[in-house]
């Protein structure tokens, strides 16, 4: 008997490490694990929707509130409006403890940290990241967030790919691959776009199109759309007539509205980084807070205008069919440049794809009105220009101007506007590009100093050190009440033009920096404090590499910087350009080996 289950348990042990070696080795276990990431991709897409629309319903006592009006919520009607003000506040202390304590990383739109994780980390993503940007997305749109829901499903997917390709320990380059897959599956299970999926995955995450990763992607992208269609059916989000193109005289007017999208997505990019520093600057308090307190300020906009309240596709659609006027679409389109950004800014947790498209709704619709007032004999179809500004705006943020054409087609099912679709989306992305190389993903991460446009493949050390081999430890803390004629001698004797300033509770408020007391105003504070002039400065991580810390060291040359853990927590070390210069010329060193001269 003990003979007969020492063989059955061999078999099985070898059986095991045959299953092994066939997924992590072979291209038909590839297929396999394209298989398996598509029905979790599926599963956590519906799962997600659930939450959402389950958040949302308790809170107002509806699907979706956005296209209500101006109602009380149906379970708190003794609140009236004003549970528009206190919905976000309610949210934001639900999910900002969430996200501080287990996952920092499912703070703010989620895709930069998918696209840091393909380029930087071999496509390693914490698996408790796919758990808590669920709940903590769907806990911030279903109180108001004006966010999306392809950021939290792109990063809950690669989550989810990541961590079934580091359990089975499967190689980087694989695991890569299987980040792309996750993304993939979550969009196009979202969106019912399997189409868009594969190209959101191939040229946004992955950055690369090969035969490998799009059959994969593929694979991916279609197992979880078919997951997602069981489900909950085959439904498009947003139902539109049907538009035509018209005349070859409207191509032109196509063509500005490709250049109008251009320049708005690319301030729509910078607005929203603008508000998260003004965030940054103005808050003095514990992160995990951050969320609540801001939440205030999210819910004055969503009382001045509840249209912003969620994700807000009832009021695209409507806004393309022709139900607001030229001057309320205009409202709607800065009202949602503004309640994203302000989400984002507090702390939230959602995606800036969705709101991409209600601007280029708004702005397109609103030119296509304006362009029949002016030239009626034309005829042209203001729905028609709403849905090119979706596409052309998008691109024009994103710079993934095939993403861009296919996932709007998808989710409008539009043909007959494919042609100025194409044509208004490579202006919108050529225009955006002269403006700038970066898009409202890689400038996130080039504001935490991350250039993964940069070649990394044997250029040199500082693209493989990284700055945890480098950093020294932070200089000691002052209090907030430390007078300034303290902090001067403090700063002078230090080795660092900065020192981290924390108050009574030990929260890190920010740094005092010697070019603040140089300042002559500052001179003639004698009564001044350390909290006075505490700011924040840019956040290096330990896994920041030294190529990446030189470039965000090079504005900030006086002072060195912080290295953090947490996004806004305490400093667990300082860096400057002589601690990279040391660890540079050591690893020199070191690869040159002994001298033998």
């Amino acid at each position: 008997m003990t003979a007969a289950k020492a063989k059955l348990g061999e078999r099985l042990k070898t059986g095991a490490s045959w299953l092994h070696g066939w997924l992590t080795a072979s291209q038909s276990g590839l297929v396999g694990l394209a298989l398996i990431i598509g029905v979790g991709a599926g599963l956590g897409a519906v799962v997600f929707r659930f939450l959402i629309f389950g958040i949302t319903t308790l809170v107002t006592g509806r699907d979706d509130y956005s296209d209500a009006g101006r109602v009380a919520s149906l379970h708190f009607p003794a609140l009236g409006l004003w549970f528009l003000l206190l919905a976000p506040v309610v949210g934001g202390a639900l999910y900002g403890p969430l996200v501080y304590r287990f996952a920092p990383e499912a703070r703010g739109h989620g895709v930069p940290e998918v696209m840091v994780a393909v380029a930087r980390n071999g496509g390693r993503i914490p698996a408790k990241v796919a758990v808590v940007k669920s709940i903590a997305s769907a806990l911030c749109i279903g109180t108001g967030g004006s966010v999306g829901r392809e950021g939290p499903i792109v990063q809950i997917g690669s989550a989810l790919g990541s961590s079934i390709g580091q359990w089975l320990r499967v190689p980087d380059h694989r695991l890569r691959l299987m980040v792309a897959c996750g993304a993939a599956g979550g969009i196009s299970a979202t969106f019912n776009a399997p189409i868009a999926g594969v190209f959101f995955g191939l040229e946004i995450i992955l950055r690369r199109f090969t035969a490998e990763a799009f059959g994969i992607t593929v694979i991916s992208s279609v197992t979880a759309n078919v997951i997602a269609r069981t489900m909950v059916g085959n439904d498009h989000i947003l139902q539109l007539p049907a538009y035509s193109l018209g005349s070859a005289a409207q191509f032109p007017f196509y063509a500005v509205l490709g250049l109008a999208a251009g320049i708005v997505g690319w301030g729509f990019a910078r607005v929203l980084y603008r508000i998260e520093d003004w965030c940054d600057a103005a808050w003095r308090g514990p992160q995990w807070l951050r969320p609540a307190v801001g939440g205030l300020l999210l819910g004055g906009v969503l009382l001045a205008l509840p249209q912003m309240y969620g994700v807000g596709y009832p009021v695209l659609e409507k806004g393309i069919s022709g139900g607001y006027v030229v001057g309320f679409l205009l409202v709607l389109l800065i009202g949602k440049v503004v309640a994203t950004s302000l989400t984002i800014g507090i702390g939230g947790s959602g995606g800036v794809f969705a709101p991409a498209l209600f601007i280029g709704g708004m702005l397109g619709t609103a030119f296509g009105d304006a362009a029949n007032a002016v030239f009626p004999g034309l005829g042209i179809s203001p729905g028609a220009f709403g849905l090119v500004g979706m596409a052309a705006v998008f691109a024009a943020a994103s710079h993934a101007p095939i993403a861009a054409v296919v996932i709007v087609f998808e989710l409008t099912g539009q043909y007959s506007v494919i042609l100025p679709l194409m044509a208004a989306v490579v202006l919108a992305t050529g225009l955006s590009h002269l403006i700038a190389r970066d898009n409202i993903y890689t400038l996130k991460l080039l504001r935490r100093g991350v250039d993964i446009d940069a070649d990394v493949d044997g250029i040199g050390p500082l693209h493989r050190l990284t700055v945890g081999g480098a950093m020294r430890p932070a200089p000691d803390p002052v209090r907030a009440e430390c007078g300034l004629a303290d902090l001067r001698v403090r700063l002078s004797s230090g080795r660092y033009g900065a020192v981290p300033v924390v108050d009574a509770d030990g929260n890190h408020l920010g740094a005092a920096v010697a070019e603040e007391l140089a300042d002559e105003a500052a001179d003639q504070r004698g009564d001044g404090r350390a909290g006075d002039i505490a700011r924040r400065l840019p956040e290096l991580r330990r896994s920041t590499s030294l190529h990446d810390a030189l470039r965000s060291l090079a504005a900030n040359d006086a002072m060195g910087l912080p290295v953090v853990d947490l996004p806004g927590g305490s400093p667990v070390g300082w860096i400057d350009h002589r601690d990279i210069l040391s660890a540079y010329s050591v690893s020199a060193r070191s690869a040159d080996g002994p001298n033998h001269d």
